[in-house]
């Protein structure tokens, strides 16, 4: 269609410009010859050929006359053909010469002398004029058409002939009349030839043929060039829209709708051909703290990069971004254990590799959940949730590397499914229970404060530990809302005490910590409590400050304004920074169990602790040693100059009432440097996270698990 539309338009444009050609040399040309006829009358009526003119007319009239007299003596009809009767006498030369004179440059063929009776126009018989035209091969319905023209005529006129193609014939009548009491008596009609004036034309009509030519295929050109740059757009546009619609415009892979439908397709034709096929889903572990800590443009540069050593690890398999920092890939050509174990370690090991964005060196962790169909009873969807399942193993074995999908994490995901679900109704029942573990000083053996903690008692299942239930909250978005219930319930019961010195800790985790939200959340719950400011203490962890650390400093600021107390929960376990205690001024730094237990038996616990203590002395900020537990830590930490302690040797995690009818005494310095047994009630706990199986034996047995005094992150 678009060849035969431009064929017609080149077709159209020649025709166009061959018409406008013929066109203007006619009109040229017909006017030069009227210009040349029109000057016949003005030349004939100054000289004496208008005489000779009249005679000749007038001998011609009377000869006729005669003639036609005498056919009817005859007998001949009337109206018979005249065509033997001939002028009596030829122009003179003189006349000859000034009628070749007047019509220059067009050259006189022939002159006939006509009289009245000749210029009578007639029906097809031969007259002598028409004999006459005959003779020279003009055209024969010029003459016709010509007379024609002259009872409109006032002077000499001629009329130009056109075949149908346009073209002008050379040659034309020039009728001059003779006209005698404002009738025309006669005429001279004289066969001119215009070959010279159409020969001087030919340039002018040429160049602007071609300018009109020039003009119309340049507007030819414009409208093809703009219809084309319009469908060239319109191409390139539904071009983009279906790469975007089937592609992921960051980094190029396909994207979840391609490849839902590549997996359909795939987990059919397996079926047909009873082959096996897998599919591996692939996490960035810790991409939100890439965006908040770098900025989004990093992070993307940063998935660009992981994206590329997908491609160069899996090749020809289909590698598909999911969404914000999840990929996947679909294996149809490998179906052994261990060459898609072999494909998920050499992915792996490719994060290795150092990655640099900007000047900066990010370190590239991946967690991969790989899910195998080997029989005809998968589908696409089953494929992805085994996958899935897979991955969160992954991602809570210690990130950066793979797992398989076993039948037994199906088993586990219903697990954290009930206990979502019993979380939700858990706070709309209000079935959770705050505990309080206090702190005592060192310097003065005095109660200080309390730690609140979070407890789950389980209307059915009894007394459910936060290592259970926290990392599901985590994971469901519900730890904020938690964390919120825990701060509001402590500030309002730290309000109701009558020692109106001592002060409530609230732990305050990374996943409900929301700059811009939680100081306007703190400041909710102080004055909805009456709680004094300066009686709380938020307590949050280093990795809080990893992310998006200017929000974070800030909204600490803006707490620490109120005049509540900010502590370092943990120091020393995570991402360890001096440069966080230089930027913010934390009020007290907490110093994590894990260093307490080792404490009086390793040289190198022993020298960081006392570093700790040391800085704290230094920054003027105080020190709070957790899980103390026998009188041999105590004398260890009063030498090294702890301010605060607390653990099991002071007090289990309890209510309030319960600890106000015990009476704890804070063991003296003792005079000789020997550790005692610790009581039988108060052995040390191990503080490692319990496996799955172990926290599974506590919930089935309605037991606490034994480090569930820890002050987890959900506690805020």
């Amino acid at each position: 269609m678009l060849f035969l539309s431009t064929a017609s338009l080149v077709f159209a444009l020649g025709i166009s410009v061959f018409t406008a050609n013929q066109f203007l040399n006619n009109r040229l040309l017909s006017n030069s010859v009227d210009q040349v006829v029109a000057k016949v009358t003005v030349t004939l009526t100054t000289t004496d050929t208008a005489k000779e003119i009249s005679e000749l007319v007038s001998e011609r009239n009377r000869t006729a006359n005669e003639a036609l007299l005498s056919s009817m003596r005859l007998g001949t009809k009337a109206g018979a053909s005249p065509a033997s009767i001939s002028t009596s006498r030829e122009p003179s030369p003189s006349l000859s010469s000034a009628l070749g004179g007047i019509l220059a440059p067009s050259r006189i063929l022939a002159v006939y002398v006509a009289g009245k009776s000749d210029l009578v126009v007639s029906d097809g018989s031969e007259t002598a004029l028409s004999s006459f035209a005959s003779k020279l091969s003009m055209p024969p319905g010029l003459l016709r058409n010509t007379l024609a023209e002259l009872p409109n005529a006032s002077g000499p006129y001629t009329l130009l002939a056109a075949d149908w193609w346009g073209l002008n014939d050379k040659r034309s009548f020039v009728v001059i009349p003779y006209f005698h009491a404002g009738d025309a008596e006669g005429a001279l009609v004289v066969v001119a030839d215009h070959s010279a004036q159409i020969a001087s034309l030919a340039m002018i009509t040429g160049i602007a043929s071609l300018l009109v030519a020039g003009l119309c295929i340049a507007s030819f050109l414009l409208a093809a060039f703009l219809l084309w740059m319009r469908f060239h757009q319109q191409v390139k546009t539904n071009r983009d829209i279906e790469y975007l619609a089937h592609h992921d415009p960051l980094t190029g892979l396909p994207n979840r709708a391609v490849f839902s439908a590549k997996l359909n397709e795939a987990v059919r034709l397996a079926h047909a051909k009873a082959s096996n096929m897998a599919v591996m889903l692939i996490d960035v572990d810790k991409f939100k703290d890439i965006n908040d800590t770098y900025g989004h443009g990093t992070g993307d540069l940063f998935l660009q990069i992981i994206a590329d050593r997908l491609r160069s690890v899996f090749g020809n398999h289909l590698v598909a971004r999911l969404s914000g920092d999840e990929f996947a890939v679909m294996i149809t050509s490998v179906s052994d254990v261990a060459r898609l174990t072999r494909l998920a370690s050499d992915m792996i090991s490719a994060t290795k590799a150092p990655c640099k964005v900007d000047g900066t060196e990010l370190s590239i962790s991946l967690s991969i959940g790989i899910a195998r169909a080997s029989d005809g009873s998968w589908r696409a969807s089953r494929l992805l949730h085994c996958a899935d399942l897979a991955l969160y193993r992954a991602k809570h074995s210690g990130r950066s590397t793979f797992a398989w999908y076993t039948a037994e994490m199906d088993a586990d995901a219903q697990k954290r499914k009930e206990i979502e679900q019993g979380l939700e109704k858990a706070l709309r029942l209000d079935q959770f229970d705050v505990l309080y573990q206090p702190q005592y000083s060192l310097l003065d053996n005095k109660l200080k404060g309390y730690e609140a903690l979070i407890r789950w008692e389980h209307p059915s299942k009894g007394t459910i530990s936060p290592e259970i239930f926290i990392p599901v909250a985590e994971d469901s978005g519900l730890i904020e809302a938690i964390g919120d219930w825990v701060l509001f319930h402590a500030c309002k019961e730290a309000a109701s005490w009558e020692d109106t010195s001592l002060r409530v800790a609230v732990n305050v985790s990374a996943a409900q910590f929301k700059p811009g939200r939680t100081e306007a959340k703190v400041a909710q719950a102080l004055q909805q409590s009456g709680l004094a400011p300066e009686r709380l203490e938020i307590e949050i962890t280093e990795s809080l400050l990893i992310a998006n650390t200017e929000a974070v400093i800030e909204t600490l600021n803006a707490i620490r304004a109120m005049g509540v107390s900010i502590a370092m929960d943990d120091f020393g376990t995570g991402y360890s920074s001096l440069s966080y205690l230089s930027r913010f001024p934390f009020d007290k730094i907490k110093i994590d169990r894990s260093f307490i237990k080792k404490l009086g038996r390793d040289t190198n616990t022993d020298a960081v602790v006392a570093s700790i203590i040391g800085l704290g002395r230094s920054l003027n900020v105080l020190i709070t040693a957790e899980g103390v537990e026998n009188q041999a830590q105590v004398t260890l930490l009063r030498a090294a100059g702890c301010n605060l302690v607390q653990g099991y040797l002071f007090g289990r995690p309890d209510s309030i009432a319960a600890h106000s009818t015990k009476s704890v005494a804070v063991p003296a310095p003792p005079k000789a440097e020997t550790a005692s047994k610790p009581d039988p009630d108060e052995t040390q706990i191990d503080e490692s996270t319990p496996d799955e199986d172990a926290l599974d034996e506590a919930l089935l047995s309605h037991e606490p698990a034994a480090n569930d005094e820890r002050a987890t992150p959900a506690s805020a």
